[in-house]
């Protein structure tokens, strides 16, 4: 089991920044691929980034690419979104995860993660 808990999530202005943090414990964190996801009420939850476990390869939604890094920090166990250019569209709950299989040609996909946290919340203002 990996138990994930988010944070860093808050009220920016568009075109501000939030870095958000996930801190994984419980298996070998360093063997996940790791994923950010975001949700908004009533859409379904759409991927953002993952990163593989190696940190080497990394994958992001079109609609952040260029705006958002995610990173990882295995000695903390800790993953990492930061989020620049924050636009009024942004606002979502992000939610972190982990995979099953360290296998980073699925990470888009929702259901190739097997672990979740339970979100923290983005709101920007315009």
């Amino acid at each position: 089991q990996v138990q994930l808990v988010e944070s860093g999530g808050g009220l920016v202005q568009a075109g501000g920044s939030l870095r958000l943090s996930c801190a994984a414990s419980g298996r070998a964190f360093s063997r996940n691929v790791m994923g950010w996801f975001r949700q908004t009420p009533g859409k379904e939850r759409e991927f953002v980034a993952a990163r593989s476990w190696s940190g080497g390869v990394t994958r992001y939604a079109d609609f952040v690419k260029g705006r958002f890094t995610i990173s990882r920090d295995n000695t903390k166990s800790t993953v990492y979104l930061q989020m620049n250019s924050l636009k009024p569209e942004d606002p979502a709950a992000y939610y972190c995860a982990a995979d099953r299989k360290s296998y980073m040609p699925d990470c888009t996909i929702l259901p190739h993660y097997g672990f979740w946290g339970r979100g923290t919340q983005v709101t920007v203002s315009s």
